[in-house]
């Protein structure tokens, strides 16, 4: 039963939701004709060789509270690139975040908010963990509030063969 667990470490756990806005690009006319793309695709991607207007993007993740002062944990994927990060708490409050530092090949961030006072977490030793024990994720996916799950660790220390993998090594979990 993790309910108590979940009732602790949850008011930690933030929404991120990171703004990015995209530069307006254009298409070579020599590449598609108009008559080659079907309607529907015309109406949502424009027609060919003329710009299209800058569309701001989203990314939604999670984070969770490591101090009180306010620094949070991320994910580097979530923020990467982006003009705008802001942070929603179990309590509703909406706080926009400072990048401290982000690590791509750990695909880990730091972020700041200005705030004293927040329920955060403490920091495990994953060296000391093992194949076969327990784990719970606690997160706020697709800017659900907290989402729980619940599965077993399956490796430490795992590498992958596939090209591009950059997250090495990692912990391996059904969660």
């Amino acid at each position: 039963d993790f309910t108590g667990l979940v009732e602790q470490v949850s008011p930690a756990v933030v929404n991120v939701s990171a703004t990015h806005t995209a530069e307006a690009q254009s298409r070579d006319p020599q590449q598609i004709e108009e008559g080659d793309l079907p309607e529907i695709l015309r109406r949502f991607y424009g027609m060919p060789g003329q710009p299209q207007a800058p569309r701001d993007s989203t990314s939604l993740g999670t984070g969770f509270v490591i101090s009180a002062d306010g620094y949070v944990l991320t994910n580097h994927h979530v923020i990467d690139g982006a003009d705008e990060v802001v942070l929603r708490f179990a309590d509703r409050r909406e706080l926009e975040a400072k990048v401290v530092g982000s690590d791509a090949e750990s695909d880990v961030a730091l972020l700041k908010v200005d705030a004293t006072g927040l329920a955060s977490v403490k920091l495990g030793d994953s060296d000391a963990l093992k194949p076969g024990q327990w784990v719970v994720a606690i997160g706020s996916p697709f800017g659900f509030e907290n989402s729980v799950t619940a599965g077993v660790v399956s490796a430490t220390g795992r590498t992958s063969r596939m090209t591009g993998q950059q997250y090495v090594p990692f912990i391996q979990t059904d969660v």
